[in-house]
């Protein structure tokens, strides 16, 4: 049978009719292919005069043809062939190797018998070069990281020059033993909280100019399990990030890691968990610059199970170390493939290979960027500031994030009533749309608890307005809304006009009178943009604290006007219609620095103001990502002294520690099926960050959504921390209630599932603030040691115990679902996973109606009978849904206060109660009740699945239960009917 070799490319109606064809005579040396398409040839030998004898002199192929135009001489594409195995040099040394990972970098796949011998290899041309041998190019840390690179600019830098043939390697590179780098001047210095050394650098040529030396380096033992090492400039203040991390007065006594300084003559120092000896970080590869305006630090990394790095929209969780390269500048940019967005979050979480956990945070906001390579190694890049590292050391993912959060700020808790669902759009253009479309909501039952204005609802876009003749009678039917258990939420902007009739806009008045706005370069007139409002824009300088004054009389005076509940802060990263302010930026080294990081448009004025415009901390070159979080901190405290109540302020922009003041969504995503799959890793990525309350726009803000993506994605929705159906101007309307009863009746069903769930959510939302935890995690959180869990991020969790897996793709009616090693239930039915599924990828059935959910053992969730709105629900007796482990043992907690008070935490104005079921027995206990309005709430139901057999009697607090009160069911899931008060110890026993 003749055997056919072709590429990819080809269709596959040409391949079958080319291996039908029958084959001419040839004359093939040993070592080639079969001939390929004639079309795909290359010519080995164009020159006249090709004899066979020439052409395998040139280790070609030869095979005289008698179709015109096809070479008889031409290259082997046999890949086994191209180099011999003693030659080969490896192309993919880290795990994961197979032909589609080493074909996607550009180089050969063959299989060999040979012990050792790499199956991924570079091309012959490419691994006979010296410098490949000499410098891997997983080694290579890129010397000219900038367009326009060529062997004679690159040499001129006093770097290595070698050409690659895997895309983004650098070919223009650091020597290992060049003029760049630092050396230590003396052997680290002990001090009060660790170590400091002084580096020097040789007087030799500079990467980008103004080189900086000497400089230090602090490394601060703060926490058994917190390390900080800071890069600086002992001579001269730059700038720093004000975020407010304590920094003990001494040493940690005995902690988790050691730090090792390998040698003097370069900065080579190691972080090494103690217990296992892992290499957290090693600067071995060096590349340290620190420049004025160019910074760099290269470390490896223990494995390649790296998470984190925002605000991007990529395609896995786990990220792609094939060189990727990720900036972070805060942009108004919708999302899009590996563009820097809204947000800037310079951390990580590692698993490393032995499944221990660590985070890594680079506290500056000036541009940046990151790179991600195979070996696996990291490259920091940033322009300003100083290098700022905080590590954690787990050794749990979870234990990662709550250290993490408890050096930058404890998540905020947000009101009971921000846990229902949403709804709002740009666009209603007339409260009679807008009622319209809530009762339409009304009707079918749907759970509905927020309502949203967009700028269409304000006076000519006015911040602190409303447009009194398409929504007249606005703040009348806030208050009716208010009436029946709803809130609403307004929308505010950090620009206002400048070109109001003087009299007539007090918020701009004011401004200009308090002098809060952002200014130009010579920090007294202000920077004036373009946005929504008519005329030229100003920009409020939320790091002035003069700012946060105005900002809170504005809030207050306008909640007078509107009784809102919460308010949403837009396009704060800031945004700006033009490149910059009038009359544009001036050439000077902040607007225009001689290295730009890896941003969207590669300017850093693009769509907002100029670098070197001036706030109250400093230029905008420097706090420009700050902006959002200022903004947020603002909107927090003003909203608490307006309201009297706990804030709730949703935010686009957000920065490291947004997550104490504010929510966020993840902007202005499509109406695709895989923005929905992008959502999940967002909301995961936000956990991480320590911003638990975030979600995405349900059924896609931009574009228009159909019927099927729609209702798959208003179930994804519900499992959202922040659940809001939002879409744009100009778009049809796809409210839950707008396309039929099949529709509604299937959203308010999972709806209704969401708010049963509610106490459970609220609690996990309780551990974030108290002690950081994550809401939403991944599967790799809970089971680190499992590595296919590493991968996934088309299934997640709340909290430890709740397993969602949505429908993501169109047409499906099934799902491929891989349960990690527990025990598992059915929420809808409560049967037991088989054991034989487990650390499986099993098909289950997902039917239009269904988005299928797990309960793992080991766990009690809090419950409550749902209703169309929080305020309703709350009244409604709670029940408990106890799911066994193997052990016959489950546990849990409830966190109650009344949902809408400041700092009911702080004040212990709460209840709690813990619930532990072993032995056959539940126990409740509380630990504390300081929330009076618990004495009014009750039990009714009790559901247990996994138990083994059917108890005989079953007895609440003594009191044996009578057969009416009690069902039970096939599969060993038992329903309890029951009258017991919240406020009274429980115990609960079967035999």
């Amino acid at each position: 049978m003749t055997r056919c070799l072709f590429p990819g490319t080809i269709k596959t109606i040409m391949l079958l009719h080319f291996c039908s064809m029958p084959l001419p005579v040839q004359n093939i040396s040993s070592s080639c292919s079969e001939p390929l398409d004639p079309q795909l040839l290359k010519d080995c030998h164009p020159e006249p005069g090709v004899s066979e004898a020439k052409c395998l002199a040139r280790n070609c192929c030869w095979s005289p043809s008698k179709t015109p135009g096809t070479p008889w001489c031409f290259e082997n594409t046999n890949e086994c062939s191209t180099v011999a195995v003693s030659e080969r040099i490896d192309c993919y040394p880290e795990r994961g190797a197979n032909e589609s990972t080493c074909k996607k970098r550009g180089c050969h796949w063959c299989v060999s018998k040979v012990p050792n011998a790499p199956f991924c290899f570079f091309s012959k041309d490419e691994a006979t070069l010296d410098c490949t041998r000499k410098y891997p190019v997983l080694q290579r840390i890129d010397c000219h990281p900038l367009p326009g690179v060529s062997r004679e600019t690159c040499e001129a830098k006093g770097c290595m020059w070698c050409s690659a043939v895997i895309p983004n390697v650098p070919q223009c590179f650091f020597p290992e033993d060049g003029p760049y780098g630092y050396s230590l001047n003396a052997r680290p210095e002990k001090t009060a909280r660790g170590l400091r050394v002084i580096l020097n650098k040789p007087d030799t040529i500079s990467l980008f100019g103004n080189d900086i030396s000497p400089i230090a380096m602090d490394l601060e033992f703060h926490a058994k399990d917190r390390l900080r090492f800071k890069i600086y400039d002992p001579n001269d203040k730059r700038f720093e990030v004000p975020l407010i991390i304590d920094s003990p007065s001494k040493a940690a006594v005995n902690p988790d890691y050691n730090v090792e300084f390998l040698n003097e003559s370069s900065l080579h120092f190691r972080i090494i968990r103690k217990v296992t000896g892992t290499v957290l970080w090693d600067t071995s590869l060096g590349g340290l610059v620190f420049s004025s305006q160019f910074i760099q630090m290269m470390t490896t990394v223990p494995s390649t199970s790296i998470y984190g790095f925002g605000e991007h929209e990529h395609p896995s969780f786990k990220h792609d170390m094939n060189f990727v390269k990720y900036g972070m500048f805060s942009r108004d940019q919708p999302p899009k493939e590996f563009s820097n967005l809204y947000g800037v979050h310079p951390f990580y979480l590692c698993i490393e290979n032995d499944f221990n956990a660590h985070g890594v945070l680079l506290l500056n906001s000036n541009a940046q960027d990151i790179t991600l390579n195979p070996l696996p190694s990291l490259t920091f890049r940033t322009i300003g500031g100083i290098l700022d590292f905080y590590m954690f050391f787990g050794p749990t993912p979870e234990n990662v994030v709550q250290q993490y959060t408890e050096a930058i700020g404890r998540p905020f808790l947000p009101p009971y009533w921000s846990l229902g669902f949403h709804l709002g759009r740009w666009g209603y253009n007339t409260i009679d749309v807008l009622k319209n479309t809530i009762e339409r909501l009304k009707q079918y039952d749907i759970p509905h608890d927020v309502q949203y204005s967009d700028i269409d609802s304000m006076e000519r876009h006015l911040d602190f307005t409303y447009d009194k003749i398409n929504f007249l009678g606005l703040p009348e039917y806030i208050k009716q809304l208010k009436r029946d258990g709803m809130h609403f939420v307004i929308i505010l902007n950090p620009f206002l006009t400048k070109d109001e009739p003087r009299g007539t806009y007090k918020p701009f008045e004011l401004g200009q009178e308090m002098g809060i706005w952002v200014n130009n370069s010579d920090g007294i007139t202000p920077a004036l943009g373009k946005a929504w409002p008519p005329g030229d824009s100003v920009y409020a300088d939320f790091t002035n604290p003069e700012t946060a004054l105005w900002w809170t009389q504005m809030c207050t005076e306008f909640k007078h006007v509107l009784d809102y509940d919460g308010i949403w802060i837009n396009m704060n990263e800031p945004s700006n219609f033009r490149s910059g302010q009038q009359p544009g930026c001036t050439r000077s080294h902040l607007n225009y620095p001689p290295f730009v990081p890896e941003i969207t448009g590669g300017i850093l004025a693009e769509k907002t103001l100029c670098p070197d415009s001036k706030t109250y901390l400093g230029d905008h070159y420097d706090t420009h990502s700050l902006f959002g979080w200022s903004q947020g901190i603002c909107t927090f405290y003003a909203y608490q002294n307006a309201t009297k109540k706990r804030a709730f302020v949703l935010s686009r922009s957000t920065f490291v520690g947004s997550g104490q003041y504010t929510g966020h969504w993840l902007g202005d995503n499509f109406s695709r099926w895989r923005d929905m799959h992008m959502s999940i890793i967002g909301i995961l990525e936000f956990n991480l960050f320590g911003i638990p309350y975030t979600g995405a726009d349900i059924c896609g803000f931009n574009g228009e959504t159909a019927y099927e993506l729609c209702l798959r994605w208003m179930q994804l929705g519900a499992f959202y921390p922040f659940s809001r159906n939002y879409n744009t101007y100009g778009h049809k309307e796809q409210d839950p209630g707008v396309f039929g009863e099949e529709f509604a009746t299937i959203s308010r069903s999972i709806l209704k599932i969401r708010y049963s769930l509610l106490p459970y959510l609220y609690t996990l939302f309780y551990y974030s603030h108290v002690s950081g935890n994550t809401v939403v995690r991944g599967l790799m959180h809970e089971f680190p040691s499992d590595p296919q869990t590493h991968g996934i991020d088309k299934a997640f969790l709340w909290g430890p115990a709740l397993m969602i897996a949505p429908v993501l793709e169109e047409g499906a009616r099934s799902l491929n679902v891989y349960f990690p090693e527990a025990t598992w239930f059915t929420l809808y039915t409560g049967d037991k996973i088989p054991f034989s599924w487990l650390k499986k990828f099993v098909d289950i059935p997902a039917p239009l109606e269904i988005i299928p959910l797990f309960v793992r053992g080991g766990h009690i969730l809090p419950m409550q009978a749902p209703a169309r709105t929080t305020a309703l629900s709350r009244q409604n007796p709670f029940g408990l849904l106890i799911v066994l482990d193997e052990q016959g043992e489950a546990y849990g907690s409830l966190f109650w206060d009344d949902g809408d008070s400041i700092d009911t935490v702080e004040d212990e104005a709460y209840f709690f109660v813990d619930y532990k079921f072993s032995n056959k027995e539940l126990r409740t206990t509380i630990i504390k009740n300081g929330y009076s309005g618990i004495a009014n709430q009750t039990y009714d139901t009790v559901e247990i699945l996994g138990l083994t057999k059917k108890p005989n009697t079953i007895s609440v607090n003594g009191k044996v239960i009578l057969s009416d009160r009690i069902q039970y069911h096939p599969n060993m899931k038992v329903n309890l009917w029951i009258t017991e008060p919240l406020s009274q110890e429980l115990t609960i026993s079967f035999s």
